[in-house]
């Protein structure tokens, strides 16, 4: 996919701020995951006539949608996630936004949206995070805070008739966050759904876009009522090999030192993560492979000890261990049911990366402010 030109700057915000420096800090002392958001957002419109502009950083509020608008009525939107970290001298960094960009292009296609050039994509993170640096968190020892990021785009044309939209909005929100999980980092109960499927082939699987949410949801339901924490989708064809979980990657750790993640088939979201963990991984040692997980098979290796860690990875939870995995019929720990060494090893790894404490020798951090 060539690399559409980029048009867009994102002048500074000039408004006044929406909360006190009191208002903020009561946030920031306890900012949950995805429950508050921050004075400004940034904003820029394609219209199938002029592409790109009216670029702009603006207070975050309520939008007004036409009863028609396009997306209401036929879900053509697309999304991404990304985290700002505060570093220990003050400047404040974000990971891997290129690969962000990217997927969302390939969304964008996707989803018959018009593909945001990267440059424009990097441009409207820092515009909002230079308006809302205040925000970032000063991350205290033990806590994982940071500004989580939300770019999305949406077809915002207000008619009814199956096409493609031709005006679409670009927004970036904010929000302050700590854990994911709200009991940190545990080892997570697991429920391997049989009856739902995230994506199918042919669908939107590796597309970053609201359905594939939605389509998770009676799955986390049927999770929760069988005492787990997330649920895991099989492939929707065989229903046999493991896909992902709701919203997060799948890896398997083995006793000769393999780590394995599921092939990208297409019903599968190529993560940001996913993609991190495989170099880490080789660097650490690890032989990593992409490849089919048949369920069955993953239960019979852990079984006879063959797999010992397996964990769920994404930019919202970075790494968790799997302690155990719920089914029809039954149920399997992994390994002795706790937190692995080479998960928790990655994941430490990661994030002293992420917050500047370890050597970033791959390149991956990306300044903001």
């Amino acid at each position: 996919m060539a690399e559409p030109a980029s048009a867009l700057t994102f002048p500074p915000a000039t408004a006044e701020r929406r909360f006190t420096d009191a208002e903020r800090a009561a946030v920031l002392a306890n900012p949950g995951f995805g429950d508050h958001f921050t004075d400004f957002m940034a904003h820029a419109r394609w219209t199938r006539e002029g592409g790109w502009g009216g670029d702009e950083v603006i207070p975050y509020g309520p939008l007004a949608l036409d009863p028609a608008t396009a997306v209401l009525h036929y879900a053509q939107e697309i999304f991404e996630g990304l985290k700002a970290f505060r570093h220990a001298d003050g400047s404040v960094w974000t990971f891997r936004p290129e690969k962000n960009a990217e997927r969302m292009q390939a969304s964008a296609v996707r989803l018959a949206l018009p593909p945001l050039p990267t440059e424009d994509f990097l441009a409207s993170l820092r515009a909002v995070v230079a308006a809302d640096e205040p925000w970032v968190p000063v991350p205290t020892a033990g806590s994982e805070q940071s500004l989580y990021l939300r770019p999305f785009m949406f077809a915002s044309e207000a008619f009814l008739g199956v096409r493609a939209a031709h005006t679409v909005d670009y927004y970036v929100i904010a929000s302050p966050a700590g854990n994911y999980f709200p009991r940190g980092v545990q080892p997570l109960v697991v429920w391997v759904s049989d009856t739902y499927a995230r994506a199918g082939q042919g669908g939107t699987g590796a597309a970053k876009c609201g359905g594939n949410y939605a389509s998770s949801l009676l799955g986390k339901y049927e999770a929760a009522g069988n005492g787990a924490d997330e649920v895991m989708f099989l492939d929707s064809e065989t229903h046999t090999r493991i896909d992902e979980l709701s919203g997060m990657n799948v890896f398997a750790i083995t006793d000769d030192g393999r780590i394995i993640t599921p092939t990208l088939t297409g019903s599968i979201l190529p993560g940001v993560t996913r993609d991190s963990i495989l170099r880490l991984a080789e660097d650490r040692g690890l032989a990593p492979s992409s490849e089919p997980l048949v369920f069955a098979e993953v239960l019979e290796q852990l079984g006879a000890g063959r797999i010992v860690e397996m964990f769920a990875c994404g930019t919202a939870a970075v790494i968790n261990p799997i302690g155990e995995f719920r089914f029809e019929g039954g149920a399997q720990t992994v390994g002795d049911g706790g937190s692995g060494a080479h998960t928790m090893a990655l994941r430490t790894e990661l994030t002293d990366i992420q917050y500047g404490r370890a050597e970033d020798r791959h390149g991956w951090l990306t300044r903001l402010v």
